[in-house]
């Protein structure tokens, strides 16, 4: 009797062990669908064109990993403030959504190596004088909410001890206060300050110069507790590097000369 409620108390454990062992990569294959977290006010990142379509570098990422999973990506409109609050939600899978690997956001989810990285732009509205990131010195500045360049930005504020930061809560919402004279400058990715430009929306802003931020690096997120998808996560950003599908998508939304995934003097 002793050996039959053992073998049974054994078979429970077992069984138990084998639904913890069960992985989110595999839940997302039997779904069918990939949802991913994207930021669509991000250009050339996340943007949505005529027809209101999502497009981007970040939409396409999602695509490339829902086709190496086998299954249908869905793009799920995620602002800035929301990406981390949307993935321990439950609504999204998958953070692509140009997320800065912080150590502070590490305890709350697990990232996958860089698959991105950015340079930092600070754009002036034209009558400011500004010329230079010192320039911003006395100056009402803001950038969005939650963001590396929103952070360092706020930090550097309070260290020079005069001026306003403001946090917004999307680019469109950054740039628009720019334009209108309710911001004299911004701090955002190089990428993100030319497409602003470039695009006519916004009228009397410039790009001025570079911000002395360190790089930043985004990584793809997922729980961090989902071991198998996130070593998944690792390998299908090491795999579009060396196939050439990262340069192809830095080509096609970006242009010039391709950053630099790895860090220097660093494992990763």
């Amino acid at each position: 009797m002793k050996k039959v409620t053992l073998f049974a108390a054994l078979l429970g454990m077992t069984s138990i062990a084998g639904t913890a062992q069960a992985d989110k990569l595999d839940d997302i294959i039997s779904s069918g669908t990939l949802r991913c977290a994207v930021v669509l006010d991000f250009p050339p990142m996340g943007m949505r064109d005529a027809n209101n379509v999502p497009i981007g570098f970040d939409v396409d990422y999602c695509n490339d990993l829902a086709a190496a999973l086998g299954v249908e990506a869905e793009i799920v409109e995620t602002p800035f403030p929301e990406r981390i609050p949307a993935l321990m939600s439950g609504r999204v899978d998958v953070g692509v959504a140009s997320t800065s690997d912080t150590l502070e956001r590490a305890k709350t989810v697990g990232f996958s190596i860089p698959y991105f990285a950015f340079e930092m732009a600070v754009t002036a509205s034209s009558g400011t004088g500004i010329t230079s990131y010192e320039g911003m010195k006395g100056h009402t500045v803001g950038a969005v909410a939650g963001t590396y360049e929103a952070i360092a930005l706020e930090a550097q504020v309070k260290e020079w001890g005069e001026g306003e930061f403001r946090p917004y809560q999307t680019q469109a919402d950054v740039f628009l206060a720019l334009s209108q004279g309710q911001l004299d400058a911004t701090v955002s990715t190089s990428t993100v300050a030319q497409a602003n430009v470039q695009s006519g929306n916004y009228k009397d802003i410039t790009v001025v110069g570079f911000a002395p931020f360190d790089t930043d690096y985004v990584a793809l997120f997922a729980k961090r507790d989902e071991y198998g998808f996130l070593n998944y996560l690792d390998l299908f950003v090491n795999q579009q590097v060396r196939t050439g599908r990262y340069d192809e998508l830095y080509e096609k939304w970006v242009g010039g000369e391709v950053p630099k995934l790895m860090v220097p003097n660093a494992y990763r």
